[in-house]
């Protein structure tokens, strides 16, 4: 039997990892068969050594496991194990799936269904405005959004699932029961409401640089294609795309301008073979398992029709690319006064977001 309990007493023996622990079930039949049995049939299991063998059968820590199952039911903390039917089938195909899931929300069958979406901490406006547009249109053309809520590009391409009134899976690098960043307290509760926040690390664990590129392989692990927004040279979020491909996933690369030091590794992907990637239907045109909910486009000509003249010239003057109030009243040749009052009331309709310093791009 599988149990909870008795799959907490092997995730406290040291020395044993997920991998042995999936071996000593699957040579031994149960969880508990494995506390049962004795050193000489541990021994002949492979890759368990004498030392796995003594720790197996004197250094099981009763008081985590007791430990855990009251942490679990305090924070109201779903855990699935590697054996329930609801881990999900995807994240049984990579070579180090976890043994437990603690999650805070809820998981759902269409798990398989996701798309990872990483980048930089320190992201520039334009990596900040691109990751919660994926977000946004991925979520609205039904298709899970996975991230590790880290400040910068996770954050906004959470927050752009959110908006696009789709679910969002973050998968964090500490317990569950941690928000991290701090700041992102609201943004977390978000999240579970709008799917889950997950881990594989045990409630009660704080976050450890050690532990995110674990955490990046579940990311991945999770998603059918994982974006690559901005990322430096050496960054988490490489380590993330070189999982992928590890994985036998897709990895797509946003491309960002020369000058940004941050665009140094999506660039490095792209000419390493990435797929260049500009909106989320070269994403689906990449992968057609994904299952999508494809909603009729509205003509630019049709959608315009909603502003006003002087709306719609100003409109027009904007791009993706993010522009100061000062050079859109310029270019659009009106007053700054005029020009903000137009912007705010496009803002409103959902045609324009502002970003900090004033300045403004398309939505």
């Amino acid at each position: 039997m599988n149990d909870l309990y008795s799959i907490l007493l092997l995730t406290s023996i040291p020395g044993l990892g997920p991998h042995r622990i999936r071996s000593l079930v699957g040579h031994f039949g149960s969880s508990q068969a494995v506390l049962n049995a004795r050193i000489n049939e541990l021994s002949q299991v492979e890759n368990i050594d004498d030392r796995i063998t003594h720790n197996i059968k004197n250094k099981v820590d009763r008081a985590f496991a007791d430990n855990q199952l009251s942490l679990i039911e305090k924070h109201k903390i779903k855990v699935i194990t590697y054996w329930d039917k609801g881990y999900p089938a995807i994240l049984k195909k990579i070579y180090d799936p976890p043994i437990l899931l603690y999650i805070k929300g809820s998981f759902w069958e269409e798990n398989d269904n996701g798309i990872g979406v990483v980048g930089t901490r320190t992201a520039s406006q334009y990596g900040k405005w691109v990751a919660e547009r994926f977000g946004e249109d991925l979520a609205r053309v039904g298709v899970t959004v996975i991230s590790g809520m880290a400040r910068g590009i996770d954050t906004y391409a959470h927050r752009g699932a959110i908006k696009g009134g789709g679910k969002t899976v973050a998968v964090l690098g500490c317990g569950v029961d941690i928000v991290y960043p701090p700041e992102n307290q609201k943004l977390y509760e978000q999240i579970a409401e709008n799917g889950a926040v997950i881990s594989e690390f045990p409630i009660g664990t704080e976050p450890v640089g050690a532990y995110f590129p674990r955490r990046n392989r579940i990311i991945s692990g999770l998603s059918l294609g994982t974006v690559v927004v901005e990322a430096g040279k050496k960054s988490g979020a490489l380590i993330t795309a070189y999982i992928a491909l590890d994985q036998g996933r897709e990895v797509f690369a946003v491309p960002g301008s020369i000058r940004n030091f941050r665009s140094r590794g999506t660039h490095k992907l792209i000419k390493e073979g990435a797929k260049l990637v500009e909106n989320v239907e070269d994403i689906l045109d990449e992968i057609p398992e994904l299952k999508v909910e494809r909603k009729k486009k509205e003509k630019q000509g049709d959608f315009l029709k909603l502003l006003s003249d002087k709306e719609r010239m100003l409109w027009r003057v904007l791009s993706e690319e993010p522009l100061h109030i000062d050079k859109i009243a310029s270019d659009a040749k009106m007053e700054t006064s005029e020009a903000l009052a137009l912007l705010l009331s496009l803002e409103l309709k959902n045609f324009v977001k502002q970003l900090s310093g004033m300045m403004f791009v398309r939505r």
